[in-house]
């Protein structure tokens, strides 16, 4: 009789018993971290069950199944609860891909280096904010590659969205609504620029621009009565601020500032987006509080094998939903293991949110998935994106000298209204902008008062 070293339950057990002594260092047979900082395979730090979908189910899903409501249920505990319910009754269908233990695929290539150039150097001040041992700002990549508690998860998440020092995402969205149709389509671009911890550069900050953590800009190309429409905000360094917040409104023929706590409102009408979604951090950290890490757990995420660059501008195809074209498709992995995060929206008195709880893959610290409740508890919205290198065949857009990586498309479906926007990273959009990474001067283009003025007209 042959006796397993390590049980079905092993890593259940362990993950219990260090979320309930609070000792948060990923890994369940090594710890995670060090591996990847010595280049080694990253499966001496996890038992069979939680590196491949057969072993997790016994057998029951593998590599390359699709995921249907004739077999989500062997797979329900991997699933956000508004993604079962997508596949169980909405005839959504994933694809299970092998999972990744090759981290240099969950990272931009200059990102990861700082990530692991820079370990140990970061703390968290007296206020909660990111700084280096002198007081400085961060210096770049992941603070906290092995976060210990849910702030420090988060910080991971916040301090720089796409893991680019810059940034512009062309993006192509379609908006369904309960009966199946699309109701509005747009046209948007969506652009970053990190002033602090950049990878790109020789140093880490844009001199002069210490206190400022990024700007970031959203304008809208189509349809004809939301072109132009365009908004600029100003993030700072300590997250305790509110970003400053500027929209042009073409109806209006002017540039108005918005109140900072405006979050929680659709950007143009149907989209289910607001600015609080973005990356699923789309507020300062310490405007929201009482972070806790409530579990850590295997989990199906979409962080592999989703750029679709052998397709005409690399648009994903659609399925589902009662006219079949709800969701797009999807490729998702069996991740070993993700700390799972609530916290609540606590700087904003009149907030619908009452709790938000994102998963976190320990790999990279992006996020998987993220689930809003409600201020009565209930569950209310999901946000879900997918992230790839991007190597699709033969393939592959490039980053300089190495893949490029990024995310490629997003579900946010509103579960209280069955409203869904789905929108994807695409080649190019109308109004001839072009998705790309660190690509020059967008700020002064697109990121300051006058320029989305310019925009708008």
């Amino acid at each position: 009789m042959h006796i397993k070293k390590y049980d079905h339950n092993f890593s259940r057990r362990h993950f219990l018993e260090t979320v309930s002594k609070g000792a948060l260092g990923a890994g369940v047979l090594a710890p995670l971290w060090p591996l990847i900082s010595n280049a080694q395979d990253i499966t001496k730090a996890y038992p069979d069950e939680l590196l491949s979908i057969e072993g997790y189910t016994k057998g029951k899903v593998s590599t390359g199944d699709m995921i249907t409501a004739d077999n989500v249920e062997y797979v329900k505990d991997l699933l956000d609860p508004i993604a079962y319910i997508e596949v169980k009754d909405m005839g959504r269908q994933i694809k299970i891909v092998k999972s990744t233990t090759d981290v240099t695929k969950l990272f931009p290539h200059e990102y990861l280096e700082a990530t692991l150039r820079n370990q140990g150097k970061a703390q968290l001040d007296e206020n909660g904010n990111v700084i280096t041992a002198d007081g400085s700002p961060w210096i770049g990549g992941n603070p906290f590659p092995d976060a210990k508690t849910g702030l420090e998860a988060y910080a991971n998440l916040t301090l720089s969205w796409g893991r680019h020092d810059q940034a512009l995402y062309g993006i192509r969205d379609w908006d369904i609504g309960p009966d199946g149709s699309e109701q509005y389509q747009y046209d948007f671009c969506w652009s970053e620029q990190n002033t602090v911890g950049l990878v790109n550069s020789p140093e880490p900050y844009w001199p002069g621009k210490e206190d400022i953590l990024r700007y970031n800009s959203i304008w809208f190309t189509y349809p004809n009565d939301s072109r132009g429409t365009s908004f600029v905000s100003t993030w700072y360094n300590d997250q305790r601020r509110f970003p400053d917040l500027y929209g042009y409104i073409p109806a209006f023929k002017r540039v108005r500032r918005f109140p900072s706590s405006q979050r929680f409102e659709p950007l143009v009408p149907g989209i289910t987006l607001f600015l609080s979604d973005g990356w699923c951090a789309g507020d300062p950290m310490l405007t929201w509080g009482n972070y806790k890490v409530v579990e850590r757990k295997p989990m199906l995420g979409g962080v592999s094998q989703n750029w679709h660059g052998s397709n005409p501008n690399s648009e994903p195809s659609v399925h589902g939903g009662p006219k079949g074209q709800t969701f797009f498709e999807t490729a998702m992995e069996l991740v070993p293991e993700c700390i799972v995060v609530d916290m609540e929206p606590t700087g904003y008195p009149r907030a619908p949110v009452g709790k938000k709880r994102v998963w976190l893959d320990t790999r990279n610290m992006m996020f998987t998935s993220c689930v809003t409740y409600d201020r009565r508890g209930e569950l209310w919205k999901s946000v879900e994106a997918t992230t790839s290198q991007y190597v699709d065949g033969d393939t592959t857009k490039m980053d300089g000298a190495h893949p490029g990586w990024s995310w490629t498309k997003c579900h946010v479906h509103d579960i209280q209204t069955n409203r869904m926007s789905r929108f994807y990273q695409a080649d190019q959009i109308r109004g001839g902008y072009k998705s790309g990474w660190n690509q020059g001067d967008l700020y002064e283009k697109y990121m300051t008062i006058p320029a989305i003025r310019r925009l708008g007209a």
